[in-house]
């Protein structure tokens, strides 16, 4: 809105020439999202309190979880607010990179919201069916992949490519075969952050620092010079996902100010599946999908602990875990909480860091 805003204002004073550069909006994106989060927290709180929506602890999980029923929880509504809000003030909505970005937001966020009110108001225990949850994942994949199969971003720039890690302006063209690639990754990714949101601040911490990253990689991937120096896929227009990307990374921090143990709120399918979906959105856009496989470890990580789990169970009747998912394992191990996750987020900022460097490692 501002973007498209500063045109008209440039007769009046030149200074408004500044909402031209995508790093200024970025920088004003994150802090407009942590000002809304700092102001909005406490008020969502309260509401949510008052109209008694809090989480129901499951009975198998460790015991000092159970100390936690009655948390307010659906505060991914707060931490949509947070980013739709800065995204629609400070990026350019003509960019249909923001447009898909910002319609796949809302459409796993409200995936997740409908399963939080089945749980938390309609007093459903198993929220929306699994089944169904999957369908409408993906429903949205395969929404987004038929999109962009048709409708390129930038035929030019390879259409339905892949990048390769570690190989130099390698892309691997996927022709047909993209589409189920688009909705593997998008189900695969909201899924995983859905399944890492177990721990006070573990999810929105690991997904804020993915989402650092990210911010660096779209605003490279949409500069000529910088994807050239990098020998990463340039892609005009790329580059306005800064916006958004940085908004998300404010939103996060905001939220993890009252999501850091004892959590104040729980962000719950809502939030979620809104973050899964969104990164896994980034990632297909800048045509990142494996890199995104090291920058998101730890997402990996924990799904894939929940996956050996169940067929470890049905194949053996054994365990290989004491629970998963994987966070809850090293909770029965004797790890404190916050012991836990500072340890993922730390392993999470080393994966990132290993994943950066394989832009150079060509």
């Amino acid at each position: 809105m501002l973007y498209h805003l500063h045109y008209l204002l440039l007769d009046w004073f030149s200074g408004f020439n500044v909402f031209r550069y995508i790093t200024f909006r970025s920088a004003y994106a994150l802090v407009t999202a942590l000002v809304i989060s700092f102001f909005m927290g406490p008020w969502v709180i309260r509401r949510l309190r008052r109209m008694q929506l809090g989480e129901r602890i499951r009975a198998e999980l460790p015991d000092s979880h159970q100390a936690k029923a009655g948390t307010p929880t659906m505060g991914g509504l707060l931490i949509l607010a947070s980013i739709l809000i800065p995204t629609l003030l400070w990026a350019d909505l003509t960019n249909r990179y923001v447009q898909l970005v910002i319609a796949v937001t809302v459409g796993t966020g409200l995936l997740g919201f409908t399963d939080d009110y089945l749980k938390v108001v309609k007093k459903q225990s198993k929220g929306l069916v699994g089944r169904y949850k999957l369908v409408g994942q993906v429903g949205l994949g395969l929404a987004l992949g038929l999109f962009l199969y048709f409708q390129p971003l930038d035929p030019q720039g390879g259409g339905v490519t892949m990048e390769l890690p570690f190989f130099k302006g390698m892309l691997l063209n996927l022709g047909l075969f993209y589409i189920p690639v688009v909705v593997l990754v998008l189900t695969g990714t909201s899924n995983a952050v859905n399944l890492t949101d177990g721990l006070d601040g573990l999810a929105i911490g690991v997904v804020s620092i993915i989402f650092v990253a990210f911010t660096g990689l779209v605003y490279v991937s949409g500069h000529r010079v910088f994807s050239e120096y990098l020998n990463i896929v340039y892609l005009p227009g790329a580059g306005e996902l800064t916006v958004y990307c940085a908004a998300v990374v404010g939103a996060s921090l905001g939220f993890l100010w009252f999501n850091t143990h004892p959590a104040e709120i729980i962000m719950g399918d809502t939030g979620s599946l809104a973050l899964g979906g969104a990164l896994g959105t980034v990632a297909i856009l800048i045509k990142k999908e494996l890199l995104l496989v090291i920058l998101g470890g730890v997402l990996v990580m924990e799904a894939a602990s929940v996956i050996l789990q169940v067929w470890s169970f049905k194949r053996r009747g054994k365990r290989i875990f004491k629970m998963a998912p994987l966070h809850h394992h090293f909770e029965l191990q004797g790890w404190a909480e916050s012991k836990v996750v500072v340890r993922f987020w730390i392993l999470a900022v080393l994966l990132v860091m290993v994943g950066l460097s394989t832009l150079k490692l060509r």
